[in-house]
Formats: structure tokens, C-alpha cells, sequence
């Protein structure tokens, strides 16, 4: 099972805010499970803490980077510390900061990246939960391009397009693991044109900006004396702000998104858009959610020739019910004792699938995620008539009685429209863990 992670001591990194020019420090620090990543504002009275949550931000605010909070109490320029807790695969982090910037560093990710791998990473007990894409969303306006579409992991795919013969249209995609970002992503710099630096600077921003910590593109080319690290440097760092805007989501993100000439602003947007998909569909009965095999390993401990679900195709949260498959094929195990010349599924082994598919539905609700589901109780049991090979057994769950660690689910198995078993099964969940 994909587990929720955090650090595992404190790490701090000094340097200067990159549009404030003041001496600044970050120091990350380990947090539970569930807390997500939170911003705290030590050189503040009362320390306030700000989550790093969509909610958080005000759109009047992003323009040249991405920030949090209301009124006085901000923190600025948060995307390149996201990006890095995002790449490395942490969900959980407090990060401390003494003024209302973190530094800027060489103006890449990699300054952070280094900062948490010396902390260390520690996995938690807490399974990682996902914001999945299931049908394709899509944003256009003002010639920016955005789109997530279905994938089984994170996929970031961007097109700039400058006027500038030095830069001009490029492309880049990279699939998001933590081997790819910490060598592909992660040292690739921020960046300007020169002759957009004194208006930048006569708004109050980039004061400590420089040569050192971003790419300036002249006239002519790159001023920077060392050039560019990567070809497409200016590419994988506006992958590097997708990366960090997208962790406002709250939870990590399972998609391919694309974007086309996007900007901080635009990237926050469209996470809100996401984000009220993603609500819409907790609030909605998911009628029609089909969990395939993968993931019904990952909600139950049973393996072969024990695991009795092929596929669950109705989940409904609100409504605490479930349906699932089992194709009776005639090379199951069991037919070879029962019987060789009459082959019967057992009707313990219908009872053992019904009751599968109400610890994968009892495995969506979090306080029983990961936990061993014991079977307790069967009351009303009733057998009506056989299963043999060729059937295809559609097994209904549903929770009648929830308590902390006892639970009660109505359960029926069906052939076709024909009623082969029914019963009343009671559950316990121990403390321990299957993983």
C-alpha cells in the first residue's frame, strides 16, 4: 500500500528572499499524517500557521510567483518549496519561515531538495490518498491552454511560447517519479527578460534577484557566464511551478496534465477547477465507479487462491454501499474437491467473496483504511441454489450499522437476476495493519 510520508528530523535553509532581498531562513520540520504541508510565520507573535491549500490564496496576489494568506499575514513565493516536497514524494511537512519569503536559493528547486534528503524520509502508517482524474477537465482562456486527463500516475507535459529567438516554442514532458525530479526537474532555474526587470523592480518585487539565482535572457541570448543547464532549462522550470501550484490541491495528484503558455495565476485556477470536480464527486453517490483489481489488492489483504473479487463496479461513499464481480471460471481451486464430478462453489466461498466486498468498501472509509477486517458474525444465511462454472456472481454490500470498530453489512449474491445467497455479516477491526 502507497503510505503517507513526512521527514524525519528538522532541517533549516538561510538565504535571501528573492523579491523582498532580506536575510531569510526555512526550517522544515517532521508532521503527522494527514496534516499536509503547512506554512508557519515564526517572526510573527503568535506564529500563525497557513496550510498550503488552494483556499489560501488570493489570485490578486499571484502574478510572478505564488502566494498564501490574507492581509499581513503571507507568505510569498512557495511554489519552488512545494515543488520539492511534491518531487520527493512527502505529504506531510510544518515549514517554518522567519519573515514572509523563504530564499531563494540558485533560484531552482534543488537548494530544498538537498535541505530534506539530509532530514531524512520516513514512510507513516497512514495510506497516501489521491485526487484521481477519472473523466478529462479542461480550461482555456486568454490563449493559455490547461487539461488533466485520466493516468495512473502524474504526468506533466508544458509549451512555452516566447517571442524571443533565444527561447521561442518548446515542449517538454516528464513523467513525475523522484528519481526524475531530483535529476531532471528540480535544479532548473527561475527565469526573466532583461527588459522586463526595472518595471518588475519599480512593482517592489525581484530585490534579490540576480544573475546567481535566475536566468536573465537578453536581446541577443542567456546572460547567465555558465549558460543553461539543460537545453530546455526555462521548460522544466515552468514544469517545476506546475508541480509546486498543483500542490495546493491538498493531496497528491494522479493525471496527466498539459499546459500551454501558463503562469502562476492561470495554474491556480485551474487547481481550483479541479479541486471543485474533485468535491462534486465526494458529494455525489459514485454510481458507476469501477475499481479494478490493482486497487482491490491495495484495500484487501487476500491474495490466490483467496482473493474472491475481480472487479467492483458501484461504490457509493454517502450511501455505504458496494457491488462487486466474481467470474466463476472453471479453473478455480476449489473445483478440484468439490465436487470432481459435480462442481459447486461453496457457499462459504460465496459468503468469504460478499464479505470481500464489504471490507473493499469498508477499506474506502479512513478510519479503517489498511486495517484487518474480521469476520465475526453471520446471521441470516441462506443458500438458494448453486454456482458452477461459467457464472458470474454480482455480489451487493451494504453497511447497516457502523460503530468504531464493529460493523454490520446486508449482503447478496446474485446470478444473472436469480437470488443465490444472502446473510447478515458483522465485522471487528483489530489495530493491526496489512500493508
Amino acid at each position: 500500500m502507497d503510505r503517507q510520508r513526512t521527514i524525519k528530523r528538522s532541517a533549516s535553509l538561510p538565504g535571501i528572499g528573492l523579491h523582498t532581498g532580506k536575510e531569510t531562513t526555512v526550517t522544515f520540520q517532521p508532521a503527522a499524517a494527514g496534516e499536509g504541508y503547512v506554512f508557519v510565520r515564526t517572526d510573527l507573535p503568535e506564529r500563525p500557521r497557513i496550510p498550503a491549500v488552494v483556499d489560501n490564496v488570493n489570485l490578486q496576489d499571484v502574478v510572478l510567483q505564488t502566494a498564501l494568506g490574507h492581509g499581513l499575514v503571507q507568505i510569498q513565493t512557495v511554489e519552488h518549496v512545494l515543488a520539492a516536497l511534491v518531487g520527493l514524494g512527502i505529504d506531510n511537512v510544518i515549514i517554518e519561515v522567519n519573515s514572509n519569503e523563504p530564499p531563494v536559493g540558485d533560484g531552482s528547486a534543488q537548494p530544498y531538495v538537498e535541505a530534506l534528503e539530509k532530514a531524512g524520509i520516513e514512510t507513516l502508517d497512514q495510506p497516501r490518498e489521491y485526487i484521481e482524474i477519472t473523466e478529462p477537465i479542461w480550461m482555456l482562456e486568454n490563449g493559455v491552454e490547461m487539461a488533466a486527463l485520466p493516468c495512473p500516475r502524474l504526468e506533466v507535459t508544458f509549451k512555452i511560447d516566447y517571442d524571443h529567438p533565444a527561447v521561442g516554442i518548446r515542449s517538454a514532458s516528464f513523467w513525475i517519479t523522484e528519481e526524475i525530479f531530483k535529476k531532471k526537474i528540480a535544479p532548473a532555474r527561475t527565469f526573466c527578460f532583461v527588459q522586463d526587470v526595472e518595471k518588475i523592480r519599480e512593482a517592489g518585487l525581484i530585490k534579490g534577484g540576480s544573475l546567481g539565482n535566475a536566468i536573465v535572457i537578453g536581446e541577443e541570448g542567456i546572460l547567465n557566464p555558465e549558460g543553461l543547464r539543460y537545453q530546455d532549462e526555462i521548460c522544466r522550470h515552468k514544469i517545476l511551478d506546475v508541480l509546486g501550484d498543483f500542490a495546493l490541491l491538498g493531496k497528491p495528484l494522479k493525471a496527466h496534465l498539459i499546459a500551454v503558455r501558463s503562469g502562476h495565476a492561470s495554474n491556480v485556477r485551474f487547481v481550483r477547477k479541479i479541486l471543485q470536480d474533485y468535491r462534486r464527486r465526494q458529494r455525489e453517490p459514485q454510481a458507476a465507479m469501477p475499481i479494478a483489481i490493482e486497487t482491490i489488492r491495495n484495500l484487501l489483504p487476500h491474495r490466490f487462491p483467496f482473493l474472491m473479487v475481480d472487479r467492483i463496479i458501484e461504490l457509493d461513499k454517502e450511501g455505504m454501499s458496494a457491488v462487486g464481480i466474481k467470474n466463476v471460471s472453471i479453473n478455480e481451486p476449489f473445483f478440484q474437491g468439490h465436487f470432481p464430478e459435480l462442481k459447486v462453489m461453496p457457499g462459504v466461498l460465496i459468503l468469504e467473496a460478499l464479505a470481500q466486498v464489504g471490507g473493499i468498501l469498508l477499506g474506502t472509509v479512513p478510519q479503517y483504511r489498511g486495517k484487518y477486517a474480521y469476520l465475526t458474525g453471520l446471521d441470516k444465511v441462506k443458500i438458494r441454489r448453486q454456482v458452477v462454472p461459467g457464472d458470474q456472481l454480482r455480489l451487493e454490500t451494504k453497511v447497516v450499522k457502523l460503530k468504531q470498530r464493529a460493523v454490520k453489512v446486508e449482503a447478496r449474491a446474485y446470478v444473472e437476476d436469480s437470488l443465490v445467497c444472502e446473510a447478515e455479516e458483522t465485522f471487528f477491526f483489530g489495530d493491526e495493519k496489512f500493508s
